[in-house]
């Protein structure tokens, strides 16, 4: 595995700074699984190899030289769905603005890296709904196009999200076309011909072209799109999913939708396949086919045999086009390292940003469930942050936690280093790191420790330098160098 990192923490919890700045001397914040620490500064690393003592010790390295220079970092973040545009807007505003300001700036988690749901997701509450319905008749010229009070709700929001951080990167997601657009003609309730009838072709690239028009008109510059969510991914009963074969989407993509948002004068980027790592072949057919209009590719964390690795191989095949984790589920259900591993793992080959799913729900109900969703969606996904209703607070995961150990302290802008020493055995108990070159000179090395002890940590560096330190048990930390 790829990168290396180090790190020296004890057990006083200090408050974290407020900004990312050149430093003089070391410093390092960690997060532990049981939410003792939570992005709270540690004990820095020491120069040199310092005493480990009795603790078990693993060695790490990083090229910190040009020559170890890989991608610049976009961003990390998560999916502002219609649950989440719903449980914030049910906050007092001052918990709101508080709860904003924290996702968005060094006050909290930083994130810079926005993905949006273009209409209804599982993560809506019901019905489903498009952005032209249009009562589920044939609307040929979109004169039904509309994004009614749920889109228009996302818009607002995304546009205040805007307003906070200006530099952020939004980027949508439909789950499906609208149901007369599809060859079964219904939104929901039918796994058969569940995709885009080719008749129709042409009116689902102006659906996007409106829709990017429709935001640009409340404020909202959405930067990148995916042509469909999951569309590998095709279900009945309640569930929003429509299928798209990697054929079809280089044919939608190239002779439709690439050229329509051209004509339209939007830069807006397309991003290709948005599904699991187990079919590279589906984004590299549609690259082959439409490289002038595809950017970049999306990858969720789902596949079976998940093996990150692939973006490598994905990369040195397409060295051009950037990649992106897009979505990964955080649940009870899933592990304290969920939202590590799978940032991580992307970081260490070249993904140059990575999004859990949901940012927001509600607390968890009496049924196990979350929320709002649709019947047939996911009731147990559990976002970022889940809002109490009845108190009108909010409370954040430790998903939360481990992705702010990325998001807080390894800047959009900065670069990823090649490094060494990183292993996971069965189980997935070993040390996994990422470092990177920030814009103000400083390094990031953030480091994973899911075994259940202590470790004590070396890292050297190519450019000379070596620095030792103390993880905690299932943790991870940050390490700011100078």
């Amino acid at each position: 595995m790829l990168f290396s990192v180090l790190t020296l923490f004890s057990g006083q919890a200090l408050a974290a700074p407020s900004q990312l700045s050149a430093r003089a001397s070391a410093q390092a914040y960690t997060s532990t699984s049981d939410l003792t620490y939570k992005l709270s500064a540690v004990d820095a690393p020491v120069s040199g190899a310092g005493n480990p003592g009795s603790t078990s010790t693993w060695s790490l390295s990083i090229d910190d030289t040009e020559t170890g220079y890989k991608q610049n970092i976009n961003g990390f973040g998560g999916s502002v769905t219609d649950a989440t545009v719903t449980v914030i807007n049910a906050l007092p505003s001052d918990q709101r603005s508080q709860l904003l300001r924290e996702l968005l700036t060094t006050d909290g988690a930083n994130l810079s890296l926005l993905r949006h749901t273009i209409a209804a997701s599982d993560l809506s509450g019901p019905p489903a709904y498009t952005y032209d319905d249009n009562n589920n008749n044939a609307d040929p010229s979109l004169s039904g196009f509309n994004l009614e009070d749920r889109g228009t709700a996302m818009a607002n929001l995304l546009n205040e999200m805007k307003g906070i951080r200006s530099d952020i990167t939004i980027f949508g997601s439909p789950w499906s076309a609208p149901g007369w657009m599809k060859l079964n003609r219904v939104l929901t309730g039918n796994a058969n011909n569940n995709s885009l009838d080719p008749q129709y072709y042409s009116q689902y690239a102006q659906y996007f072209v409106k829709y990017l028009q429709a935001y640009e008109g409340l404020g909202v510059t959405v930067d990148a799109i995916t042509i469909q969510n999951e569309p590998l991914n095709s279900q009945g009963n309640g569930d929003i999913t429509m299928y798209q074969s990697a054929d079809e989407a280089a044919t939608v993509t190239h002779d439709y939708i690439g050229p329509a948002l051209q004509a339209a004068n939007l830069n807006t980027q397309i991003w290709a396949y948005d599904h699991n790592t187990d079919q590279p072949s589906y984004p590299q057919t549609v690259i082959n086919a439409a490289s002038e209009y595809v950017q970049a590719t999306a990858w969720h964390c789902y596949a079976s045999n998940l093996d990150w690795t692939v973006l490598t191989d994905f990369h040195n095949s397409n060295p051009t086009k950037s990649q992106y984790m897009t979505e990964c589920w955080t649940s009870p259900q899933t592990s304290w390292y969920q939202s590590s591993k799978n940032t991580v793992g992307p970081l260490q080959n070249w993904a140059e940003g990575s999004l859990m799913w949901t940012l927001g729900t509600w607390t968890e109900a009496s049924d196990g469930t979350f929320g709002p969703y649709i019947q047939g969606g996911c009731s147990t996904c559990r976002g970022l942050f889940v809002v109490d209703q009845n108190a009108g607070t909010y409370e954040y995961t430790v998903d939360y936690y481990m992705l702010a150990q990325f998001s807080k302290y390894i800047p959009k802008g900065a670069t990823i280093l090649s490094g060494s020493g990183s292993y996971s055995y069965d189980g997935y108990s070993g040390i996994q790191s990422v470092a990177s070159k920030n814009p103000d000179g400083t390094r990031t090395v953030v480091i994973e420790n899911t075994f259940g002890n202590d470790i004590y940590l070396t890292l050297n560096t190519t450019s000379g330098q070596q620095w030792s330190g103390n993880l905690l048990a299932d943790s991870v930390t940050t390490w700011i160098l100078p």
